[in-house]
Formats: structure tokens, sequence, C-alpha cells
């Protein structure tokens, strides 16, 4: 198996994800807009596809009791997922999923779409719709808007981005009933544009991971916008544009 992202994150991923600002916020977003739904809902089997280190399958396992079904491809990634102790690994391709028809309440695709080659979404999507039972949890996030692509994006092996109406058409195609669509990662877009597309070309640095440790303030500073977009998209707000996108949806009964 060939991995879509650059297998040298990984690493950068693990020494980072618990705590650096980025990951802590991203994760309270998420959680925020997936909590509502999941109230309302049994969930005897989850599956996030495309896991990476295994952290957020950990976290959904040993403190909110969902019984998740972590797979990657990448073998670098689910051998920091055995590492922390998730239990129930599994390798896998998303555009291929190794599961029975039906077989989840609830699916997950966080950061993954967006390394597949142009034209593979269709069919990771089309396979995340199949194993989601109907009227199943569908919830994906991914990498928004060209213009945004940056040295961290080329690191990492990104191929494509999506804007909200690509991403809603993408899943609508496959049988998903889309209940709410958003850009996140708002706040920040402006100092995100200043430095990729003025600071980072006037560098002309070679590719790199945006994902490193900075001082106590700074991430500080850098995650009250996330936790404060938290705040307003776990009220029922959107954001007209942001980095990232956040879709949540129901498999077609």
């Amino acid at each position: 198996m060939t991995d879509f992202m650059n297998p040298a994150e990984f690493a950068n991923i693990r020494k980072s994800e618990e705590t650096f600002w980025w990951y802590r916020g991203m994760r309270e977003i998420l959680f925020r807009m997936m909590d509502p739904q999941l109230k309302a809902r049994r969930i005897e089997r989850a599956l996030e596809a495309g896991c990476g280190t295994g952290y957020l399958s950990q976290i959904l396992q040993r403190e909110r009791g969902l019984p998740v079904v972590p797979m990657d491809l990448s073998g670098h990634g689910l051998r920091y997922a055995r590492e922390l102790g998730v239990r129930n690994p599994v390798q896998g391709d998303i555009r291929s999923l190794p599961f029975a028809d039906g077989a989840f309440d609830l699916t997950m695709l966080i950061d993954v779409i967006a390394h597949l080659p142009l034209g593979e979404e269709v069919h990771a999507a089309r396979e995340l719709a199949r194993v989601t039972q109907p009227g199943g949890l569908v919830v994906v996030r991914t990498a928004a808007l060209d213009i945004l692509r940056s040295r961290h994006s080329m690191f990492a092996h990104e191929r494509q981005r999506f804007t909200r109406r690509r991403l809603m058409g993408l899943f609508a195609g496959v049988g998903i009933r889309i209940t709410g669509c958003t850009y996140i990662n708002s706040l920040l877009m402006p100092a995100a544009l200043l430095k990729f597309r003025v600071w980072e070309p006037l560098l002309q640095k070679e590719p790199d991971s945006g994902v490193h440790p900075v001082a106590p303030w700074l991430d500080q500073l850098l995650y009250a916008p996330l936790a404060a977009e938290a705040a307003w998209v776990g009220a029922g707000h959107r954001f007209p544009v942001g980095q990232s996108l956040m879709l949540i949806g129901e498999r077609a009964m």
C-alpha cells in the first residue's frame, strides 16, 4: 500500500496533536458540531476512516465511550495508534472500505480526502455512504479553498481543496442528506492569506510541516479564535468562508 500523506508528517502530528493550538481548537469545533447529533442517537458501531495516528479515535473510545473502529491506509499512522493503545485498528483504503454495507451508525472522514488525487474523492465518498447504515450519521472535515495552499500543504502531500458547494455536492451525490455544512478556522483567515500568499512566496523556502510547537503565549493567542468559533457553530451559526470545512449529514433511508 502507498501512503497518500507524507509519512514524515505522522511524527510531527503525533508530537503535537495533544496540545498544539490547531488540534485543540479544531477538536473543540468538531465536538460542538457532533454532540447535538450524537445525543439523539445510539451509536453501536462507528468508523474513523483515515484515522492517522489514532489519537482522535482514542479520545472517542476512552473519553466518550464510542465503539470506534480506527482505520488508515498508512502503516506509519497505525504504528502510532497501536503505541497509544487504540483498540481494534484496521489497515485499509478509504476508496475500497473492507466493511459490509451499512456496518456503521457513525462514519467520519477527518482531514483525509484532501490527500486523494483529484477524482478519487468520489470513490471515498461513495464508500463512506455504502458502509453507513440508512439514517446513520456522516461527519467530514477537509481543507478549503485553493488560495490557501501553503508550504505545509505541499509537504503533507495535500492534493486538493474544497469549496462548500463542491463538498456538499460530492456527498449529496452519493446519497447523504446534508444537515449542516460550514467553513471553519475562519477568524484567522486574514493572517493565513498574508502568510501563504505574501510571506511564504517572499521566503521561497522548501515545503515544510506547519505543525511545530510555538511559545505558550502564542499558542493560547492562536487557540482563542478557534474556541470562539466552537461556541459560534455550537450555537447553530455558520461561517461564509474559512480555511477548513465541516459537513454533517445522514445516509438517506
